[in-house]
Formats: C-alpha cells, structure tokens, sequence
C-alpha cells in the first residue's frame, strides 16, 4: 500500500507519562544524592517517551529525598539558558538556535555547543552522580566535562544513538531495518539520503569518516560509564554486540503505575452476554509514522471481516501525508469500522484501554521498550504485537497475547481474524498476563545502581 518514506522522521510517543506517586519509605539521609539528569529534550515542549520518563523518575526521586536537577537544551533564537523549579526539581534548560538534521548532527562535534552553560551547572549544582538519558543534539564536550571532573555517571540506552546517528536502526533511502555500521558508509549513506539530492553524495567517504570519529568519541564515553541501563534484555544483547561492555549493562524494565480501578479514571466494562456481543475492540496508541506499521495493520483490518473496530489514537500532524494515506486505507473498508482518535492525553489513553479487547503494536523497526505494551498488561488488556525486538521480548505468543510476522498483511490478518472469531482466545490471554514492574519498584532498583556508581567510585 505505501512506499517507505524516504525521510523517516523519529516519531514521540503517545501524550502519556506515569503517575508519581509518594513512596512509603523515604529514602534514609546517609544514602541522598545529588542527582543531575542529562536530556537531549524536556516536557512540556517535548513530549517523547524519553523526556517523560526523564520528568517522572526526576520527580519520584526528589519525593524520596535527593536533590534532582535536569540540564537540557531546546530550540531557540541566539544562545541563552534558564532555569526554573518545578515539583522541586531544578531544571536548565540551554539553547543554541535551532537544529536541521545537519546542525543536530553536526553538535556532536560541538558546532554551536553548549559546553559552556553545561559547565557553570556542574559548577553551581556539584553533583554526586549524573544520569545521561539522552544526548542527540549535544556536543560530547558536555561528556567530556563529564570525564575531566571525574563525576560518576550512569547511562540509559533508550535507543540506538549511542550507535546510530539516526538512533532508530531504520536506514533513510530504503526503511529497512540496518544491522548497525559497516565501515560507516552505510552510516554515510543513510545520512546523505536525507538531503535528497544526488549533489551530496560526493561527500560520502567524509562524512563516513566523520561518523568513524562520532563512533570513537561515543564509545569511549559508554566504557567510562559506571553501569548501563537498557530497558529490555533485546537492548542490552544489542549494545553488547556492538562493543558495549556487556558486564556494565543491567536490563531495567520502565515502570508502569496505572490508576486504580476504583479511582474512576478506569471504567471496566461489566462483561457479560452484553459485553459478548459487541465488537471487538483494537487499540493502536502511538507515533503516525511509517516505521510504526500502522499502514500494514490497516492493510490488514480492512481486508478481515467480522464484529470488530480499530482505533488509532496518535498525532496526525506529526507525518501528516502518512496520516492521510491512512485514512484513505480506512475509507475503504466496508464497515466504516475504523475510528481516529487523536493525540490523547494520559488519563484518556488508561479509559480507552479500559474499553478495548487488545492493544496492537505492528512496528517494523526495533523497539527499545514499548511503553503501551506495558500499560496494556497494567490494565489487562492482551497485546498482539510484530515478532520483532523488545516486543518479542515483552509478548509470550499464545500466553499473554499474540506474535505476528512484521511487515506481512497476511501474517497480520490470520491473527486478527483469531482474535474476532475464536471466543476464548482473548479471555484465555487476559488469564495469563502478569503485572509489568510498578514505578516505585522501578525507582528502588534505580536508586541502589545510584548508590553502588558512587561508592564504587568512591572506593
């Protein structure tokens, strides 16, 4: 149906974030940090998946007692920075103007940097630790800094970037999965592509050596770091393979805390002959973009018959021309059985899983982590997800959802075909799922690596 975009843009995730809620224990005063948290983008400008587990675990951990501050950049006329506090926690923001793909390669290399700013707040906070979440569009001065002040530090790899300049393993000319650099002229050719003219691809042994020196400088940063953290074990075997040091990397699930049932966030449906008879109900929540697969689970849909709707909640403003190619593809099934629900806000995004049979993640690239997998087991809805990356890992077919082949309508279609005609299938995978990490179960893991980065390097 569509034709891989010849710039894939990096889609955010949907509008949604976790619940900080008061830990029962405070964190005792002998083991309090002072925390710094590095972010390549912060809310509420940017609303990633990165920036706002950035936000909520800074957030929880100022609640247990550490002294939190964030440092980040955004897009800006001039060079400046400011500073605001907010729910306790100090956080910078600097800004360098704005950034084309080209600049916001370019700033690895510190063209435009903010090293300087980055400098006075490491001067002014002096922290205990610092927890680098994502660094696109930063000079490795602000790492080398890092390195120079001997300052522990902790790394989380929410993506691919470390490696991959375009961060997504998903390659600009063709949209095939890349199995990472090979000499760095596919890493030059993959870069090259977004400028669309064949003028630039003179330059590709210089930009591939470019991306050899990005390499070298990014990896020694990662060997210097106390502990890796990826959030699924595909992340971690990953990075391995590619020369992160395998003995450093702890594989740390994201935290899910969902609102409770009885809050009335949630509305359960009350199941039932009522509830038996009415369609089912796909969710897919998450980036409009072509390597979401969100076109091949169209495909799919429209092609399968049966009681059953799909809602696509997501930004359409984010790759608008894909938004209208899909809903073309919607128009043409016969039922009208397709609805768009937008860009939801969190507590919307917990009622609608309250009110779908299963949440569907058909990505053609690796996800890291899959946050609205995650919410879905939270709320006990079953997943059927592409046999690919973390959702592989995340998905046990036949136990708590569904594998599929990505990419292939046909794989896609059988198995929603299961899903509307087979009775019990859905409520046999409701049984088996278990509940993801919670939040504070998540910030008890992270504050002990906090702990043991600095007394190891104390020691």
């Amino acid at each position: 149906m569509l034709e891989p975009n010849q710039v894939l843009p990096h889609p955010p995730l949907q509008d949604i974030h976790w619940q900080v809620r008061t830990p029962s224990t405070p964190t005792p005063a002998k083991t309090r940090l002072r925390i710094l948290h590095v972010v390549h983008q912060y809310p509420p400008e940017y609303l990633g998946g990165t920036e706002l587990y950035t936000q909520t675990v800074a957030q929880a951990l100022s609640q247990r007692g550490h002294t939190v501050a964030v440092f980040t950049r955004k897009e800006g006329v001039g060079m400046g920075h400011a500073h605001r506090l907010e729910e306790e926690v100090d956080v910078h923001i600097a800004w360098n103007g704005s950034l084309t793909p080209a600049r916001r390669f370019l700033a690895t290399f510190g063209a435009g940097d903010i090293t300087g700013v980055f400098a006075q707040v490491l001067d002014a906070f002096q922290p205990d630790l610092i927890h680098v979440q994502h660094g696109m569009g930063m000079s490795t001065g602000l790492f080398e800094h890092i390195r120079r002040r001997e300052i522990p530090f902790i790394i989380t790899l929410h993506d691919f970037w470390w490696v991959c300049a375009n961060a997504q393993l998903i390659t600009n000319y063709s949209g095939a999965i890349c199995d990472g650099p090979a000499l760095w002229l596919n890493c030059a050719r993959c870069a090259l592509a977004r400028g669309r003219s064949p003028a630039f691809w003179p330059a590709l042994p210089a930009v591939a050596a470019m991306l050899a020196r990005r390499s070298v400088r990014l990896k020694q940063f990662l060997n210097g770091a106390a502990r890796l953290i990826a959030p699924s074990a595909f992340v971690k075997d990953w990075y391995a393979e590619h020369g992160a040091p395998p003995d450093r990397i702890t594989v740390l699930k994201h935290g899910i805390d969902p609102p409770s049932w009885g809050e009335g966030a949630l509305t359960k449906w009350p199941g039932g002959s009522a509830e038996a008879a009415r369609p089912r109900r796909f969710l897919y929540a998450g980036g409009l973009a072509w390597q979401k697969g969100v076109h091949v689970l169209l495909d799919a849909f429209t092609a399968t018959p049966g009681p059953a709707q799909l809602w696509i909640a997501g930004d359409e403003n984010f790759a608008p021309e894909y938004s209208r190619q899909l809903r073309a593809t919607a128009e043409t099934d016969p039922g009208r059985r397709v609805r768009f629900l937008g860009k939801l806000s969190r507590a919307e995004i917990w009622d609608v899983l309250a009110q779908v049979d299963a949440v569907v993640a058909p990505a053609l690239w690796y996800e890291t982590f899959s946050l609205i997998v995650h919410e879905a087991f939270a709320a006990g809805v079953p997943v059927i997800a592409s046999s690919l990356g973390a959702l592989a890992e995340a998905v046990t077919h036949e136990r708590d959802g569904l594998l599929v082949e990505p990419g292939v309508a046909d794989a896609w279609q059988r198995a929603l075909h299961r899903a509307i005609h087979e009775p019990e299938l859905l409520a046999e995978l409701r049984r088996n799922i278990r509940p993801p990490l919670s939040l504070n179960e998540h910030i008890d893991r992270l504050q002990a690596l906090y702990v043991e980065a600095v007394h190891t390097h104390v020691a």
